[in-house]
């Protein structure tokens, strides 16, 4: 069992920037790829970022590319999503992801195996 506790979020004028971070519990964080995902009001939840069990492998959603980073340090048990020149249309609740040990990068909600709670991320126009 994974649990998932994200921090960081909040508000943010357009063009700002915020760091989220996704401390996991447990002993076996790098057996697990790591994602973050977000769901804005009366839409569907979406794939943001991904991340491989060592680093390696990096995946972006097109809206993101350029201006999000997702990393993750295994001795700390912690995923951090760095989300820069944020604009309005990045408002959303911003959930952490695992997926299955030594399992799939999880892109995809069908996935993911573990998620946090989420964290209300709000950017200014």
């Amino acid at each position: 069992q994974v649990q998932l506790v994200e921090s960081g979020g909040g508000l943010v004028q357009a063009g700002g920037s915020l760091r989220l971070s996704c401390a996991a519990s447990g002993r076996t964080f790098s057996r697990h790829a790591m994602g973050w995902f977000r769901q804005a009001p009366g839409k569907e939840r979406e794939f943001v970022t991904a991340i491989s069990r060592n680093g390696i492998s990096i995946h972006y959603a097109d809206s993101v590319k350029g201006r999000f980073t997702i990393s993750r340090d295994n001795a700390k048990n912690t995923v951090y999503l760095q989300m820069n020149s944020l604009k309005p249309e990045d408002t959303a609740v911003y959930y952490c992801a695992a997926g299955d040990a030594f399992g799939p990068i999880p892109r995809s909600s069908y996935d993911v195996h573990y998620w946090g709670q989420g964290t209300q991320v709000t950017v200014s126009s």
